[in-house]
């Protein structure tokens, strides 16, 4: 018999009717033959009426008595769930997450799982039960109720997916699925049949709302597809399933998201020597602040300057830590913007195709939006421009891909879960062996590319169109750029920094020193650097993850010269020289997590 675990959002369990509506589909999937877990969240606007009362009775709530309270708001739903399934009819019987048995660590908000028992759910379900699953919460070692944090419901519904190896974790939501940008705000938005995981992860982590990355996470570690699906009453459409293909292997951009609130922090001024970067970043783990886009921009004159971007809301933490960081290395300036948004295109088709960063940057430039910073993975191209230019860069990217059209061939449902159905009989020994550390970060490899070499232009007019300007020039010449990074403007100037294979580099900084040269720009090129990659799963959720590099690279007394970051992959170039020496190190410093 196959098990199907379904999760409604808070919009899906809203009211009355809508509770009786979930509790319907999941009757219909017994019915047709499936054990059946719900996990549910809290109705509607629950969640922000507990924290609303939280904070009229305490200036300061703790965070403990916090995580009580906003556990029972999803232990309203699940109750309500089941005796709306009685009432229909049938069998159900609603969990806590500590009944569950779903075991956390102790950090209350955002706490990580770490085991989740199966052997009540699977008596239950064996009795004929429907088991309803209370999202986002658990419990530490000492019982105190603890929760999961943003998105935890997704995540707690995977989770559970994983433990108990079911067929599939459908998503109920209200939109029909995965789309290419949010359709509230580009009317040309495409539902997508398939998003690979890599692709879903960078989305996620760049704000698409349909789900949170972390639930992702979960999703490519233990091989379980996700159907996401429309909760409403009259519709039984088929969503978009998140596994291990690509709608289209022909497509370059799949996708492109707008991360809205972000603020970025610039360090000017920075000595070019080993241990600095991990100065920084260290201080940034021990306040528990996420660093989304890193940008270290190649040194001169035996200085650098490292920006990062962090949520807006973390901002104020994060600047007491840097500038305690940089007064100890001797930076020049700590500055910082929150007036900045960032939009990203991605794809799986970027690996194997060119181009898609000028056309990006072409985009923008048409629009007259100015590109602040720019960053790139090898799946991802993202760019920081102002926040009231925005939606028009969005729109601007999305129409210049256009994926409002469908692609001509395209991956079916079906193609979908016999490829995740491979995939999980591959991984079966393996994934059992990791149950026992669900959220621990997983590294799939640290590598060495010793074949690149870096151009960097520096005093580059910082307007809109020179960065399309740059790429295309260097796109004429047929030379495939690997890593971008231009670091943050100031005084009307900004730095570019890119890597080419050894071969073109030459020809890769004169196309591109043409550009610049009429504007007073200055270009220098390495015939030979090295690229050191951590590539895995959480790497941007887990703040550790920068912290542990740069420790071990200055450890070893290897500087790193350019840092670029997505949610799958960090990228650091060190001299050629230091390479074998440098992924001993990494591959060394991560070996507890590889696998």
């Amino acid at each position: 018999m196959s098990l199907i675990v379904q999760k409604f959002g808070g919009t899906s369990v809203a009211d009355a009717e809508k509770i009786r509506a979930a509790a319907r589909r999941a009757l219909r999937a017994q019915q047709q033959g499936n054990q059946v877990v719900m996990v549910v969240s809290a109705m509607g606007k629950n969640t922000d009426t507990l924290v609303d009362l939280a904070e009229q009775v305490c200036d300061e709530p703790p965070a403990r008595e916090m995580d009580m309270l906003l556990s029972t708001g999803e232990q309203v739903s699940v109750a309500l769930v089941a005796m709306a399934i009685h009432d229909l009819g049938g069998k159900a019987v609603s969990l806590t997450g500590g009944q569950i048995g779903v075991r956390t660590d102790s950090s209350h908000g955002k706490a990580r799982i770490q085991s989740i028992s199966t052997e009540r759910m699977r008596k239950l379900l064996d009795e004929g039960n429907i088991v309803i699953a209370a999202g986002f919460q658990g419990v530490d070692d000492d019982l105190n109720i603890t929760t999961l944090g943003r998105g935890g419901s997704d995540t707690s519904a995977v989770a559970l997916a994983a433990v108990l190896g079911a067929d599939m974790c459908e998503i109920y939501t209200d939109v029909d699925g995965v789309f290419t940008t949010d359709p509230r705000v580009v009317a040309e938005a495409r539902k997508m049949s398939n998003v690979s995981h890599d692709e879903m992860l960078e989305l996620a982590s760049l704000g698409a709302g349909v789900m949170h990355s972390r639930s992702i996470e979960f999703s490519k570690k233990f091989n379980v597809p996700i159907h996401v699906r429309n909760s409403g009453v009259f519709t039984d459409e088929p969503g978009s399933i998140i596994g291990p293909i690509a709608e289209s292997e022909s497509r370059a951009v799949s996708g492109c998201a707008l991360t809205k609130s972000e603020a970025r922090i610039t360090v000017t001024g920075v000595p070019d020597k080993p241990g600095v970067s991990l100065s920084i970043f260290e201080r940034l783990a021990g306040v528990n602040v996420a660093v989304d886009m890193i940008l270290q921009t190649a040194g001169h004159d035996g200085k650098a300057d490292i920006s990062f971007t962090v949520i807006e809301s973390e901002l104020p933490r994060a600047l007491e830590a840097v500038q305690e960081a940089a007064d100890t290395v001797g930076a020049d300036n700590v500055s910082h913007e929150s007036d900045v948004s960032k939009v990203s295109v991605v794809g799986l088709g970027m690996a194997t195709q060119s181009g898609v960063a000028d056309r990006m940057f072409r985009a923008l430039a048409e629009a007259e939006i100015n590109i602040e910073a720019i960053t790139t993975s090898e799946i991802k191209v993202s760019c920081l421009v102002l926040r009231d230019q925005g939606l028009e860069a969005l729109r601007a990217v999305h129409a210049e891909f256009e994926l409002g059209k469908p692609p001509s061939q395209r991956a079916s449902f079906e193609d979908s879960l016999v490829a995740t159905k491979k995939a999980k009989e591959a991984d079966a020994v393996a994934v059992v062996s990791r149950l026992q550390s669900m959220e621990d970060l997983t590294v799939h490899g640290v590598a060495l590319d010793d074949r690149q070499s870096l151009v960097t232009l520096t005093d580059v007019p910082d307007h809109p169109g020179i960065s399309a300007d740059v790429f295309e020039a260097v796109a004429a010449a047929e030379i495939v750029v690997d890593m971008i990074v231009q670091g943050i403007g100031a005084n009307g100037k900004t730095n570019i920094s890119f890597t080419v294979p050894q071969g073109d580099c030459q020809k890769a900084a004169e196309a591109a020193g043409c550009v610049i040269e009429k504007f007073g720009g200055r270009t220098a090129h390495q015939a030979d650097i090295a690229i050191l990659s951590v590539t895995g799963v959480g790497i941007r959720s887990h703040t550790g993850v920068g912290l542990r590099m740069f420790r071990a690279l200055s450890a070893a007394g290897i500087n790193a010269e350019l840092v670029s970051t997505s949610e799958v992959k960090v990228n650091v170039v060190v001299e050629t020289a230091r390479g074998k020496g440098a992924l001993a190190a990494l591959e060394e410093a991560f070996a507890d997590v590889i696998g």
